[in-house]
């Protein structure tokens, strides 16, 4: 059954309540949660069109980088409802490894560039926008005392942004279109 009922009072139960207690839908715990799920079903979106893409990146295609990013997700997202999960440092060092791929076949970054170019590219720039919200909502639960995590953890959501941002110029540059800095006129 997909519905339960128990929710109706604005109430939900992670890991880390004991038997029959309920914290609210509001808290920062259930945002994080939340925003992470959003940012996962994005990543999915973005994995399906990525299926298109015919490039590689350290022998990964675009599609087989999101598939390994949503799985570490839910790592994340079962560290912070109170599972004994954690992401490990080489999980960080994998993203790290993507990136400075990335970085080493593209021009360096020396302005802001306008989102956009191509449907992948403005796609992996939503994934961006979505990757830095997930983390500020994870930080403010830390920060409200409701939940602790892993240092690597922090590290994992923050180089996920710069993944994200990373894959957007570089589906716009393997199809040949050139980054536009704003013109602040």
């Amino acid at each position: 059954m997909l519905y339960t009922r128990k929710g109706d009072g604005g109430t939900t139960k992670t890991l880390k309540q004991k038997s029959g207690e309920r914290v609210s839908k509001a808290s920062c715990t259930t945002e994080a949660l939340g925003t992470l799920d959003e940012l996962n079903s994005f990543l999915g979106l973005c994995k399906v069109k990525a299926k298109a893409l015919k490039w590689k990146i350290d022998g990964k295609t675009a599609a087989e980088m999101l598939a390994l990013t949503q799985r570490n997700l839910f790592i994340v997202q079962a560290e912070i409802a109170g599972a004994e999960k954690t992401i490990k440092p080489s999980k960080v060092g994998e993203i790290e490894v993507l990136v400075d791929e990335i970085e080493r076949e593209m021009p360096p970054i020396k302005t802001f560039f306008i989102s956009g170019g191509t449907e992948m590219g403005a796609s992996f720039d939503v994934a961006r926008t979505f990757a830095r919200r997930a983390e500020r909502t994870v930080i403010r639960a830390i920060e409200a005392g409701e939940i602790s995590i892993g240092e690597h953890t922090r590290a994992y959501l923050n180089r996920l942004s710069s993944l994200c941002y990373a894959l957007a110029r570089f589906a716009n540059f393997k199809a040949g279109v050139v980054e536009e800095p704003p013109k602040y006129e």
